[in-house]
């Protein structure tokens, strides 16, 4: 497929992820060029030879000319200030986003009116390490990509959202905002918090806790290495679904605590997790065929199936 078959590609925010999907795009030979806010993102961006700039008007006016698919890879605090940009500057283009949470995006993207061509994304992948110098073009390989199916969904943006995703690398699974939200507050949301309590906890261990600390310490502490700021814009705009996970987590470990006091012992805690965590290990997907974007109930079809463990390999 040539580059104009593929389409343009806009890529506004050039950090981990956007920059990731930058480099991945161009990689895949796409047509494609970003925006970002940073004047020093810029620069190493330009200087590594992309076509970022600084100039947010000039760089939708560009995208709008182009009819260029608006990939928003900001954290969502910053999402209100680029929609109301785009609707004035580029709303007739295909959009979509790599933030963390979908319902949040989508209230705002309906807001600014722009629900029409908008297209839900979360790639499921990134490090603890953040900015332009940490993007990585292999960065969506055989990631998982949450795509957005939501009711008045259209079939040629979402097929362009799934094109470009595929062509990074990755597998795609259709789904609904609410219940993208209520996923990941379970399995990216909360293991942020967990780990957040857990380095503190073994830093009030002073010296000799931090150097007798192994494996199960750093693997479970990896994403407290995080910039804060980064893991609250990831995670408070999920704050009503985090909070009810975190609920059933204090109340397992609350429970655990209780029954070591009484007998000395964790209870089933440690089997049930071990199942939870041989059934992470043991999951296994299914390909999604034979449903046409467009045609008949799609949507739903794309929903059920990717409810029950189905991904999309290809178009």
């Amino acid at each position: 497929m040539s580059i104009d078959e593929r389409g343009a590609v806009c890529v506004l925010g050039t950090g981990l992820i956007g920059g990731s999907l930058l480099r991945a795009a161009v990689a895949a030979g796409y047509r494609a060029f970003g925006y970002n806010r940073s004047e020093s993102g810029v620069s190493a961006a330009c200087q590594d030879g992309f076509e970022v700039s600084g100039d947010l008007s000039a760089v939708l006016v560009r995208a709008a000319e182009v009819d260029a698919l608006l990939v928003i890879a900001v954290p969502m605090p910053a999402v209100e200030h680029l929609l109301a940009d785009i609707a004035a500057l580029a709303p007739g283009c295909p959009l979509t986003d790599v933030v963390s949470v979908k319902g949040p995006v989508l209230d705002a993207v309906r807001k600014h009116g722009l629900e029409a061509l908008y297209v839900g994304g979360h790639p499921m992948t990134g490090t603890a390490r953040s900015g332009w110098a940490a993007t990585d073009p292999d960065l969506f390989q055989g990631a998982v990509w949450a795509v957005g199916v939501d009711a008045g969904t259209r079939a040629e943006p979402w097929s362009r959202v799934v094109r470009l995703a595929l062509d990074c690398g990755s597998v795609v699974v259709p789904v609904l905002a609410e219940e993208h939200d209520q996923a990941v507050a379970r399995i990216s949301h909360l293991p942020h918090v967990l780990a957040e309590a857990l380095a503190e906890a073994g830093a009030a261990g002073g010296k000799l806790a931090l150097g007798l600390a192994a494996g199960s310490f750093r693997d479970g502490t990896r994403v407290a290495g995080t910039a804060p700021d980064l893991v609250r814009a990831i995670c408070e705009p999920n704050a009503a679904a985090l909070e009810r996970v975190l609920d059933e987590a204090i109340e397992t470990l609350v429970t655990a605590r209780d029954r070591l006091r009484a007998d000395g012992r964790l209870g089933d805690l440690v089997e049930r997790g071990f199942r939870g965590r041989t059934a992470y290990d043991d999951r296994a997907t299914w390909d999604i065929t034979g449903i046409t974007p467009g045609a008949g109930d799609w949507l739903g079809a794309l929903h059920r199936a990717g409810r029950d463990g189905g991904a999309l390999r290809a178009l």
